[in-house]
Order: C-alpha cells, then sequence, then structure tokens
C-alpha cells in the first residue's frame, strides 16, 4: 500500500482517486485552489484531507501525483512544499517530465491514455498507463501501482508521449467533436444520433483489426463527386466551416488512397 496525495480535483484526478483507493491504496490529501472541490473528492474517499494550501512539508504521502491542466503546472511547482524523498510525477500527455526536476526529487509521469467524464464510469483495468522517471527505483514504484489498477502499463519516453497525445486528440477529441456536427445535422429532422451505433462500433472494430486507411469507405474514397457537392450544399446551409472540414478531410482521405495505390 502506498499513501498518495493527489494535486488537483477535476476528472482525472477524481478517476485516479477511487480507482487507487479500491486497489488498497490510501489517498492522504486532496488539493484545489478551490477548497470546496477538494472537499467534494475527498468526501468519496476514505480518510482524505481536503486543502487549498501548497504546503505539504508535514505530509506521510509516498507519491504526490499533479492531476491539473498544463498551463497550471509551472506556477503551481514554484509553490509546492513537498516533504523528503517524496516521488512527485503529472498526468500531463504533453509536458515533458524535465519540468518536475526543479522540486529536486524522484520524479515521472503517469499518464492514464483515456478520456475522462467526471460522472461516466471507466473500466481503469483496460485503461493504458504511460510511465516514465527519473530513475529505476522510482519506475519500478510508478509500476507497481499502475499495475495494480491496469492491465496496460508501459514504460513511454516524454517524446513518445507527445506523439501518443497528438494521435489521441485527432482519434478521440476530433471524431467526437465530428459526431456533434452528426448529432446536429439529426436534431432538426427528429432523427436519434443512438441510430448510428452499429456503424460506428462497425468502423471501430475494422479499424483495431487493420490499418484504418485500408478498411475506408465513402464518396471521398470512390471519387464520387456528385455525391460529395450534394453534401457540401448541406453542409453550407449548416455552416460554411462544416463544409470546410468536409472538404479538407475528403481531399485528405483522397490524397491518402492515391499515395496507398501509388506504392503498390
Amino acid at each position: 500500500m502506498f499513501r498518495i496525495a493527489l494535486i488537483g480535483a477535476g476528472n482525472v484526478a477524481s478517476h485516479l482517486a477511487e480507482a487507487l483507493e479500491s486497489a488498497g491504496h490510501r489517498i492522504t490529501e486532496v488539493f484545489s485552489r478551490r477548497k470546496k472541490n477538494a472537499v467534494m473528492l475527498a468526501e468519496k474517499l476514505y480518510q482524505a484531507t481536503p486543502t487549498d494550501k501548497l504546503d505539504f512539508t508535514a505530509s506521510k504521502a509516498d507519491v504526490f501525483i499533479i492531476a491539473v491542466a498544463d498551463a497550471a503546472l509551472s506556477e503551481l511547482l514554484h509553490q509546492l512544499q513537498l516533504p523528503p524523498q517524496a516521488i512527485v510525477v503529472h498526468t500531463s500527455g504533453t509536458l515533458s517530465m524535465n519540468l518536475l526536476a526543479i522540486l529536486n526529487r524522484p520524479h515521472g509521469v503517469f499518464y492514464p491514455l483515456q478520456t475522462f467524464s467526471k460522472h461516466k464510469p471507466v473500466e481503469w483495468q483496460r485503461i493504458p498507463i504511460c510511465l516514465e522517471a527519473s530513475d529505476k527505483a522510482t519506475i519500478d514504484i510508478l509500476a507497481q501501482i499502475a499495475s495494480d489498477i491496469s492491465t496496460n502499463v508501459y514504460a513511454i519516453s516524454s517524446e513518445e508521449r507527445k506523439q501518443i497525445h497528438l494521435a489521441a486528440v485527432i482519434a478521440c477529441n476530433f471524431a467526437n467533436h465530428l459526431w456533434h456536427i452528426a448529432w446536429q445535422i439529426l436534431k432538426p429532422i427528429g432523427i436519434p444520433f443512438h441510430l448510428f451505433r452499429p456503424l460506428l462500433q462497425e468502423t471501430l472494430e475494422k479499424a483495431m483489426q487493420m490499418p484504418p486507411h485500408k478498411v475506408q469507405t465513402g464518396p471521398a474514397i470512390r471519387g464520387d463527386i456528385p455525391v460529395m457537392e450534394q453534401h457540401l450544399a448541406l453542409l453550407t446551409a449548416h455552416s460554411p466551416l462544416w463544409a470546410e472540414i468536409y472538404q479538407l478531410i475528403s481531399q485528405s482521405i483522397a490524397e491518402t488512397a492515391a499515395r496507398t495505390v501509388a506504392k503498390t
């Protein structure tokens, strides 16, 4: 069992806290600049102390997990005070591990590759956790903690993690926004979005079984100009920006297909 303090009380911290305590670890403190957020999370835990202070010199925690917005990390690090020999990690997908070196403590990264919404449960055992650490002893400790909540634990460098995060934004956040556009198109005509569930599930299954470009379908890869022009007209009535997105993605699909054919 490790004693773990959480710096942050948002989506990532909330899910991590509950998963870690379910695995037998103890959350000692929860920090948030808005103390009411720290209180709300601490109330869900065993004996965590909520705080809005960054002086943790008297803390008994073995590991401090910083789960805050990337833009807030630098200022926070200059105010954070930790007990001797405590391990400190952040959960960012993009920031370098080396930012934590100014704390003069064993440090690392504990990055769960998942999208988190506060009130939507996740299956932690399936979530990839990407680890990086300043030394072998620290990576061993982080791997032990990660393995307690997930069966998918990987050693990933800062540069690799940046590329993973970029790919995740495109595959997850961008795809979700496209689903939003589709939802907005269907809403005025009274068609429920769940009509698309089999289509989206089949698309994902195929993309997991083989390279996505090999299972690409639709008018762009067929070069079906009349259908694409009809779509663009309909989209322009909704939003010129949506029509531009459609054009750019269709162009990328067509160019990808052309390059693939040229290589064969």
